[in-house]
């Protein structure tokens, strides 16, 4: 455990310092999709992201082809649901919950796992990761760690 704790605070510090390219990201996705189906072993964050992958197979085809996913464009107009923000979204929560930061999101998110299950709570959070973000970048104010947690509370209500 204690090398998975310091393994990630190494991630969390070359993230800061060297934030990963949306292309980045997609490679990322596409290649832990690639290791789940051909049975290679997973790193660490490849193994969660995977877990999250295995629950969305609407995603696959989007995943079968990293060159493809780094020329995509999922704009808000299309419509389409971006599934690498997506799978991101369930990344970020399930490394929040991992380390409880913001601290209580961990007790917020088990509570709503318990009346909705793991997948559809984080779903519920997701709506308040986000809302959290739009309403930090539009007032140009650090994100309200306060109002995130108050959102997941009251979530799946």
């Amino acid at each position: 455990m204690a090398a998975l704790q310091s393994w990630f605070y190494r991630r969390v510090l070359d993230i800061l310092m060297f934030p990963p390219s949306s292309h980045d990201v997609r490679r990322f996705f596409c290649e832990a999709y690639r290791k789940q189906q051909a049975g290679e072993i997973l790193g660490p964050m490849e193994a969660i992201a995977a877990d999250w992958i295995a629950l969305h197979p609407e995603y696959s085809t989007a995943l079968s082809d990293a060159e493809a996913a780094v020329q995509r464009d999922y704009a808000v107009e299309t419509g389409q649901t971006n599934p690498f923000l997506h799978l991101s979204m369930h990344l970020s929560i399930s490394e929040q919950v991992s380390i409880d930061q913001p601290r209580g999101i961990r007790e917020a998110c088990n509570a709503l796992e318990a009346r909705l299950g793991q997948h559809e709570a984080h779903h519920h959070i997701m709506e308040c990761l986000g809302e959290m973000i739009w309403n930090s970048q539009r007032a140009g104010q650090p994100p309200d760690a306060d109002a995130y947690l108050e959102c997941v509370r009251k979530a799946g209500r």
